[in-house]
């Protein structure tokens, strides 16, 4: 059975595009030349939680194209080809994957309970990101798999907190999004 995208999902997947956009200006510094530390992540796993796997990719396929695009809602106000082809990129071409993943793990639970959704947003929004940023990392910072993983440990607590803190929103928000 073929989906449709009615004019309420447009409107939330531009929302949570958006959301996600916003986000990235909330940066919290790391030491050692690391990337800083973003609320991008949270408006991945939201994005997921609340519109299921397609709409959810869909919403960070926009954010994603708006980037390249030269929009610059990247972290620190960066947009185009070199942040999605530099040692960070991977990270943003995961925020689909994590959507969809995210989305996937709760849409066919409407009652999903916080640890579900936790749990969810913790696999899709950091596990699934963490691959193929970590991977883009290793390769165009010509470093190996281990010492992309171990520079990557700092941002894991942070991650896992918007985790917990997606689910809490997802869980008095998506009774609202599934009737309207």
């Amino acid at each position: 059975m073929k989906e449709k995208f009615l004019l309420r999902d447009l409107v939330y997947i531009a929302f949570l595009a958006a959301l996600t956009s916003v986000l990235a200006y909330f940066a919290i510094p790391m030491p050692g030349g690391l990337p800083p530390l973003t609320g991008q992540s949270l408006g991945v796993m939201l994005a997921g939680l609340l519109l299921g796997a397609k709409k959810g990719a869909a919403s960070q396929m926009v954010y994603l194209c708006l980037g390249l695009l030269g929009m610059p809602i990247f972290a620190n106000g960066t947009a185009g080809v070199g942040v999605l082809a530099g040692p960070t990129g991977g990270f943003i071409w995961g925020f689909v994957a994590g959507a969809f993943v995210c989305g996937k793990l709760t849409e066919k639970n409407s009652h999903a309970t916080f640890f579900s959704l936790a749990v969810a947003a913790a696999l899709g929004g950091v596990v699934v990101v963490y691959l193929p940023g970590i991977l883009q990392l290793a390769a165009v910072a010509s470093v190996t798999l281990t010492e992309a993983v171990v520079m990557m440990l700092p941002f894991l607590p942070g991650d896992l907190i918007k985790a917990l803190l997606a689910a809490s929103l997802a869980q008095k928000i998506r009774p609202l999004t599934k009737n309207s």
